[in-house]
Formats: structure tokens, C-alpha cells, sequence
């Protein structure tokens, strides 16, 4: 998180430097969380096979290679070439960390353990552009790299220090065979969807390659269901998502981060473009609600371990949306105190709903899945990302050209006109009142899937159980 976050602030840095324009230098990042994301299902699955510490250490490992060579990159190319093998590394330890994390914790007390992650992203979101700015400023772009190598060897004497060798690096029983096939065909149906949400907003959604994406992500998705379906170790046991508890729990997860990401993504733009602050105080104003999320999460993970998942989850989404509807009423001249209450409001109730939620799905699978769902829920926080900002956009867009401006958020930091500024705020009052009716669905769907006895009691009739293992 520290790394994606100072690399957010270096981009305008990095651009000057090699001289490109700021959509290719972009792709440092984009080219990052693409390979993250298309790995993700793979190498969750892989470190369940194999062992999670192996995958882990190897993924840091890469990491490292990938940074000593991006930090002495001369040319803008090869940097995008290095951070893509970064993301290699990326995709090996994203999953697989929170899927030792629920391993070193007992079945009584996951939702603590996936608080405490809630509170190391928070921490990363934070410290990462904060730490990137000074960086930047005092020994120059290249040193968010060492910085990132410098983290990723703590890293790993840490796990050599502090992990059981045994446990965390114990393969999974019998004759298990890696599915190449299912593992091509999810990355490949990530690719195209993430290329799709990405390219969408910019070019039109009616844009031939943006339709033949389309096409390509529903037929990806159609032959990973009927391969998955039929061989003997699927990369996915599909059959998990008959589980009502497990698929609407998913949905909920995806839809609160499509509504949440719009937030993070406009909010910035309203800040400096309508409100006047500059980037380094918009930073700070950030701040509160990333503390709150920080906050929020290991409680509402250790309550729900005592008290039950759904009233945490419920009450998380009810927090987030009541933020978006405070948000969706800004105007010009709002007061930075009222934007700031809602921030912490909707980061609270973030930080309140994802542990329960989280450990819901993960308490649904055997300890010998773990990697492969962790990875998928990391994976459904990317893709909801993702898919929020793009719908975000789109909304914000549509609403300043039926005013008659150009549908561009370029236009409301360059052009800056009064009537931008107000066709902007007023697409952003539409955009977050609809994201505030997909955070109710998700409200709604935390609400009838039921578990509200917590993990702790298992005897009650709405706790999850894990599934049993799919037969050969």
C-alpha cells in the first residue's frame, strides 16, 4: 500500500523527467495493477499447493529485483516493463498475507485478524503518499523504488524471523495439479474487464474495441464456468457460490467498493478544482477518514468474533451510505469541516463492514482454500475499484455535457470556468446519490443472507460453515 501510494505522487515527477505525456507515464501504474489483478486467482491458488510462506517470500523476492531495476530505468518503456515485474511479485504476496493471517488466527477470533489487515492498508494508505511527497522532494523519484526494496527486505527476514516454518509452508494433501487452463482463462477475463472499465469513460462505451472487449470478458467468463465445471482440481470450486451466504456476501463486497471507490477517486477533483486547496492539503484533509477506517476496523473485527457478523456489516454499510448522502449535497461553497465528517463517516463505516464481511467468506472455505479466496477477495476489491471509478466518471461526465461542457474531468483542473466548475459539482451530487442506492443494495443483501450469530457460535443456525471439500 506505502508502495502504491508514494508511485500515485512520483507520476507527475516521473513524467517531467522522461518527458512523456501524463496518460503514458500512467501506465507505470496501470501496467502495476493490471498484473496484479490478472495473477491474483493463480497464485492464491499456487500458495495453497506449494505453500503460502513460499509464495510469499518468492513474491517479495521479485519485488525486490523488480525495484533495484525500475530504480535504474532510463527510459519510460522500460520502467513500465519493470513495474509490471513488480506487479508479478505484487500478486504473490497480496493474497497470500491475508491468507496467513486467517491461518495464525483460530476460527473464533478471524474477524480480529482481517481488522488488524484493514489496519495495515490504512496505515499504507496513509504513510505511502505522505512518505512519497518527502521522498520525492529530498533525494528524487528513483528513491521510491529503494524505499519499496528497503520495506520489501524487512519484509521478508520478518516472515523468516517470525513464522512457523512448518505450518505456513505446508502444501495441500494429495495428488493436486495447477490449472493452467483456468488459471489463463481468469486472467485473461481480468485483463479484458479491467481494460474495459479503464478505456470505457475515456474513448465511449459505443468505441468498437471497447464493445469487442465486452464481448471478449462475457465469453472468457462463459469458458472459465464450463472448464472450472469440469475438471477434477479447478483453479475455483464454484461450487461454493450456491452457498446464498458466500455469492451475496461477495456482491455486497463488490458493490460497497464500486460505491466507496467513486468517493476516493472525485473527491480530490472537488477539493482542488472547486474548493481551491492544493494537493499536499488535500493529502491532509485525507487524512481523518483513513485514521477512522484505521480505527473502525480491528474493533468491528473483534466485536463481530463475539457478537455476530451481520449486525457489524449492516451497521458499516448504513455509516458508508449515510457519508455518500451527506457528499451528495455539496455545492461550491460547502464547508471543509462538513466534507471532512462525512469522510470519516463513510472510511468508518468501511473500516466497520469489510473484517466481518471478509472473514464471512473466508470461513465458508477450508483452511486449504485460503490462498485461492484470498486472493479472490482481494481480486473483488480490485475489479469493484475499478468499476466504481468508471461508472463515477461516466455519470460525472454525461451530467456536465447534457449542460453543454466538455465531458472531460481534464476540464474541470484545466479549464477551470465557472459554468465547468458548476456542471462538474452538479454531476457529482448525481453520481453519489446513485452510488448511495448501490450501497443500499449492498446493505440489503448483507441483511437477508443472514449469520448473524458470529463465527464464535458455531452452533447456531445461521453461522457459516465451510463447505465441503469438492470431490474428485
Amino acid at each position: 500500500m506505502a508502495d502504491f501510494g508514494s508511485l500515485i505522487v512520483a507520476l507527475p515527477t516521473i513524467s517531467a523527467h522522461f518527458g512523456t505525456d501524463l496518460p503514458t507515464t500512467q501506465w507505470v501504474l496501470v501496467g502495476y495493477s493490471l498484473t496484479i489483478s490478472a495473477l491474483l486467482l493463480p497464485m492464491g491458488r499456487l500458495s495453497d499447493i506449494i505453500g503460502r510462506r513460499r509464495v510469499y517470500v518468492t513474491g517479495f523476492c521479485i519485488f525486490i529485483v523488480g525495484g533495484l531495476l525500475a530504480s535504474t530505468a532510463q527510459d519510460i518503456r522500460i520502467l513500465i516493463l519493470f513495474k509490471i515485474l513488480m506487479g508479478i511479485g505484487g500478486s504473490m504476496t497480496q493474497g497470500t498475507g491475508m491468507a496467513m493471517a486467517v491461518t495464525a488466527f483460530p476460527a473464533n477470533e478471524r474477524g480480529q485478524a482481517l481488522g488488524s489487515s484493514i489496519t495495515v492498508v490504512g496505515a499504507g494508505n496513509i504513510l505511502g503518499p505522505v512518505l512519497g511527497g518527502l521522498i520525492i522532494g529530498a533525494l528524487g523519484w528513483r528513491w521510491i523504488f529503494y524505499t519499496s526494496v528497503i520495506l520489501s527486505v524487512v519484509s521478508i527476514s520478518t516472515v523468516m524471523i517470525v513464522l512457523d516454518g512448518t505450518k505456513f509452508s505446508r502444501r495441500s494433501g494429495g495428488s493436486v495439479g495447477f490449472d493452467w487452463s483456468g488459471a489463463a482463462l481468469s486472467s485473461s477475463i481480468l485483463l479484458s474487464f479491467l481494460l474495459v472499465m479503464t478505456n470505457g469513460p475515456r474513448v465511449g462505451w459505443s468505441n468498437p474495441p471497447v464493445m469487442i472487449g465486452i464481448v471478449l470478458v462475457v465469453a472468457f467468463i462463459a469458458l472459465f464456468v464450463w472448464w472450472e465445471q469440469r475438471i477434477p482440481a479447478p483453479l475455483m470450486d464454484l461450487q461454493l457460490f450456491k452457498s446464498r451466504f458466500v455469492s451475496m456476501a461477495v456482491a455486497a463486497q463488490f458493490l460497497s467498493f464500486a460505491a466507496n471507490s467513486s468517493v476516493r477517486f472525485l473527491i480530490p477533483f472537488y477539493l482542488q478544482a472547486v474548493q481551491g486547496y492544493t494537493p499536499q492539503q488535500v493529502g491532509l484533509i485525507i487524512v481523518p477518514s483513513a485514521i477512522a477506517m484505521i480505527v473502525a476496523g480491528p474493533i468491528s473485527g473483534r466485536l463481530s468474533d463475539k457478537y455476530g457478523l451481520r449486525r457489524f456489516t449492516v451497521g458499516g454499510l448504513i455509516m458508508s451510505t449515510t457519508g455518500l448522502l451527506i457528499l451528495s449535497t455539496v455545492t461550491e461553497t460547502t464547508a471543509l469541516p462538513f466534507i471532512v465528517v462525512a469522510l470519516i463517516m463513510q472510511m468508518s463505516g468501511n473500516g466497520t463492514f469489510y473484517p466481518p464481511n471478509n472473514a464471512s467468506i473466508l470461513g465458508a472455505v477450508e483452511e486449504s482454500k485460503y490462498g485461492v479466496m484470498s486472493s479472490f477477495v482481494n481480486l473483488v476489491r480490485n475489479a469493484g475499484n475499478i468499476t466504481g471509478i468508471a461508472i463515477g466518471t461516466a455519470i460525472v461526465t454525461a451530467v456536465m455535457a447534457s449542460m453543454g461542457f466538455q465531458p472531460s474531468l481534464a476540464a474541470v483542473t484545466e479549464v477551470g470556468s465557472e459554468g465547468v466548475i458548476e456542471s462538474f459539482v452538479s454531476g457529482l451530487r448525481v453520481a453519489y446519490r446513485i452510488m448511495a442506492g448501490v450501497m443500499v443494495v449492498s446493505m440489503v443483501l448483507s441483511f437477508i443472507r443472514g449469520g448473524g450469530s458470529g463465527l464464535a457460535a458455531a452452533s447456531k443456525d445461521d453461522s457459516p460453515e465451510p463447505l465441503p471439500a469438492k470431490q474428485s
